[in-house]
């Protein structure tokens, strides 16, 4: 199913939270995917971190038929070609840790949303100039909720998803929407290197639930 860029902007606006995974296996991924869509994710990023990326990313998209609200994206995209590569194979928005016109290009011609990381208030009005709708601030960790605070009254009405060391719990969480962010990224906090260890399911689709629960209730 195609989703335009609006209804991925609602949904995240929404849940606030876009987990982000990668592996190898593309049957952990496929376990993966669905602990989280049962959890209560409806907006997920694969990231393109390894060899086999494009390959298992292909087998999400095709298991995404069980899943027809799941809006499925792939993020560390570099540049244009990959981008192209992988719009081709279905994914619904693009995800990248750097600022990079070129990609934005190719995003626009197919109508899909460009998600590029940003780390000074430069590339952020850049990116925005360059019409990305919702923008990465990366790396979170390092920049910190004084920077989101600090940037959004200089420069309004930005949508800025935080990633990098955002973590599922009601003080951290709480941190960055009070200064401002619309979405945040979560990542190894919430795919631990225990659940997909010990394969435990179960315990992913409440850890994501919980996450969920926490996010919905911050203003």
């Amino acid at each position: 199913m195609a989703f335009t860029k609006q209804e991925i902007f609602e949904e995240i606006r929404r849940t606030r939270i876009v987990p982000l995974f990668t592996h190898d296996d593309a049957a952990i991924a496929v376990q993966v995917l669905k602990a989280a869509y049962d959890g209560g994710v409806r907006v997920f990023e694969f990231t393109n971190r390894r060899k086999n990326s494009f390959e298992v990313f292909s087998k999400l998209v095709k298991e995404r038929s069980q899943y027809p609200d799941l809006m499925l994206g792939i993020g560390t995209v570099m540049d244009a070609e990959t981008t192209k590569k992988f719009i081709d194979v279905g994914a619904d928005f693009i995800i990248s840790p750097i600022l990079k016109p070129a990609m934005a290009e190719v995003c626009h011609r197919y109508n899909k949303h460009w998600m590029p990381g940003c780390a000074t208030l430069t590339e952020i009005v850049t990116a925005k100039e360059q019409g990305a709708e919702v923008i990465k601030v990366f790396p979170g960790s390092v920049l910190g909720p004084g920077f989101v605070s600090s940037v959004l009254p200089v420069v309004p009405d930005l949508n800025l998803m935080i990633t990098g060391g955002v973590e599922p719990t009601e003080a951290n969480l709480s941190s960055w929407f009070k200064a401002g962010a619309f979405a945040v990224g979560m990542g190894s906090q919430l795919f631990t290197k225990e659940i997909l260890e010990t394969k435990d399911w179960t315990q992913l689709k409440s850890k994501v639930s919980q996450a969920l629960a926490i996010a919905a209730k911050q203003k």
